[in-house]
């Protein structure tokens, strides 16, 4: 095998099961169990491949070290938003706006979903574990496998997700939804003080 694909198929194999049971699917279920399929996959394969090119880019020499502590407290803040809002978001289902694609539709869960993930997964296991992927293995290969990893991790959770979006009352979706988003955030919140404090 060459050198990326060597790289390719480890980085997946590490990323793979280190994201088995970690915060990202769990917010993967999470919003899988308020938005379409699509809108989840997309938001969550770009904050991938953007995280895992940090995280390779560190490793390859860049030596840039990221500030978790204030990024950990920023992410605890806009979770802790989410859970606000979605117990004041409204339902656009009753008067059919949810059948056809539109504007919010792409934006609203897209970015949303995107900039949690960035937020959330910075200074992470996983970042962490394709730095030091990326010291030993071909970068590209490395990267490549990382978001194949996160995004195929997270592809269980969305499943799961969409099949309890559409089982369970609207309002118990809504309300454990903003019941884990506001976890998500006092947990990060504690992280990130602590982070700041050691």
């Amino acid at each position: 095998m060459d050198g990326f694909t060597t790289a390719l198929l480890v980085s997946i194999g590490v990323v793979f099961l280190a994201e088995l049971g970690d915060k990202s699917q769990i917010m993967a279920l999470t919003f899988a169990s308020r938005y379409r399929f699509w809108p989840v996959l997309i938001g969550i394969s770009a904050a991938a491949a953007l995280l895992h090119a940090i995280s390779v880019a560190i490793g390859f020499g860049l030596g840039l070290t990221l500030p978790t502590g204030w990024i950990t407290l920023a992410a605890a803040v806009v979770f802790l938003a989410f859970a606000l809002w979605t117990v004041l978001e409204k339902d656009d289902d009753d008067d059919g706006a949810d059948t056809q694609p539109s504007a919010r539709w792409w934006r609203a869960p897209v970015l949303t979903i995107f900039m949690a993930f960035v937020l959330a997964e910075i200074g992470d296991k996983t970042m962490l574990a394709t730095i030091v992927l990326a010291t030993q293995y071909q970068p590209w290969g490395v990267w490549a496998g990382a978001t194949v990893g996160m995004v195929t991790s997270s592809l269980i959770a969305i499943a799961v997700g969409a099949f309890l979006g559409k089982t369970l009352p609207k309002q118990a979706v809504r309300y454990g939804a903003a019941v884990l988003f506001a976890l998500f955030g006092l947990f990060l919140a504690y992280e990130g003080i602590r982070m700041l404090l050691s």
